[in-house]
């Protein structure tokens, strides 16, 4: 039997896209810089406290710049002791592949999907983030061979807790040139994490895009703590004290380079509850405060914030809130920034 598909039409390739619409060099200048920051940081030569700290979704152009705005002024107050990457995340999974996945998607959520649109959508707002702001992005990396479409623009990549057993996922991490955080499984099993570290630290030769390709591996791969999911459904914090001590000696006993790990706020951590991702980051900062040795392991937070607190449906008309999970609103967003960076 054929395969079931409708090819609806063919898409330009990254080399196309970008060069209908480029970067120019006060971008490329920015975005060497800002990498250089964030691998210091990984790498222990900058002491600073990465912040990855953004919307859960970019669903809105104009509200997105908007936050990044914001952002950049208080980032002003606090670039000493943070380095602020924001989360520009336009691609989103689904657990049930259903619902609105991402600008990528539908650029606009009140309309039929359009990937056409939303690749150029999802460039050309990154292009305003990183021109405006002066910041570099952190994404999802929800489908690897779409990286190239904005790989001379960001500075991060997460792979997710669903993605992170993939064979893929993990290979192309080998090969970006940019830190790529490995998230836990759902189900919370260290070794997956730490497998998939190992994959992503390692040169790969691999398919991709039509190329048979060879990495260098990525020295600068690492762990993200974001909690799990029990056979009850419940969620389960990993962030505490004993988790990162754990996480210290799972570390030590693989060999890995650079050992490195965000902490996941939101998600299983706070159970979305959007509001403890402010009592968890201060957890978080106590623990490194008590210990020399999770000081140097944890790198930094990652933070799920907007214009407005909470949530709404995609059909919602509040501009700011984000469409997917709750996030933190800007007034508590701001506050707990200037306090992070006196914690440090």
């Amino acid at each position: 039997m054929e395969m079931q598909m409708n090819f609806l039409r063919k898409l330009p390739t990254p080399e196309e896209l970008k060069k209908l619409y480029p970067t120019d060099e006060a971008i490329r200048g920015i975005k060497e810089q800002k990498d250089r920051e964030i691998a210091a940081v990984l790498t222990g030569e900058d002491d600073r406290l990465l912040l990855l700290i953004g919307p859960c979704s970019a669903d809105n152009e104009e509200a997105v710049l908007e936050y990044m705005h914001r952002l950049a002024a208080v980032n002003d107050k606090v670039k000493e002791r943070l380095l602020i990457v924001p989360r520009v995340y336009t691609n989103k999974p689904r657990t049930k592949g259903l619902g609105y996945k991402g600008m990528l998607h539908q650029p606009d959520p009140h309309r039929a999907e359009d990937m056409l649109a939303g690749i150029i959508a999802i460039r050309q707002m990154h292009t305003r983030v990183v021109r405006e702001t002066g910041f570099t992005c952190a994404e999802e990396m929800l489908y690897p061979e779409n990286h190239r479409y904005l790989s001379d623009l960001l500075s991060y990549v997460a792979v997710g807790a669903r993605s992170v057993e993939n064979q893929q996922h993990r290979l192309v991490a080998s090969g970006i040139g940019i830190p790529a955080g490995m998230k836990n499984p759902t189900g919370g099993e260290m070794s997956v994490m730490m497998n998939a570290i190992t994959a992503a630290q390692s040169p790969q030769r691999f398919q991709y895009r039509g190329w048979e390709v060879q990495t260098a591996g990525n020295p600068l791969a690492h762990a993200i703590l974001r909690g799990r999911t029990d056979h009850f459904g419940q969620s389960v914090p990993n962030y505490h004290y004993e988790d990162l001590q754990h996480l210290k000696q799972a570390y030590e006993e693989s060999g890995l380079q650079n050992p490195a790990v965000i902490i996941d706020v939101n998600h299983a951590n706070s159970g979305k509850r959007y509001l403890e991702q402010i009592r968890i980051s201060q957890d978080v900062m106590h623990s490194r405060h008590v210990s020399g040795d999770i000081r140097r392991l944890v790198k930094g937070l990652m933070i799920e914030s907007y214009l407005e607190d909470g949530a709404q449906s995609v059909d919602g008309s509040i501009y700011g809130m984000s469409i997917t999970d709750p996030c933190l609103g800007w007034a508590r967003s701001e506050q707990l920034i200037l306090e992070l960076a006196e914690m440090v």
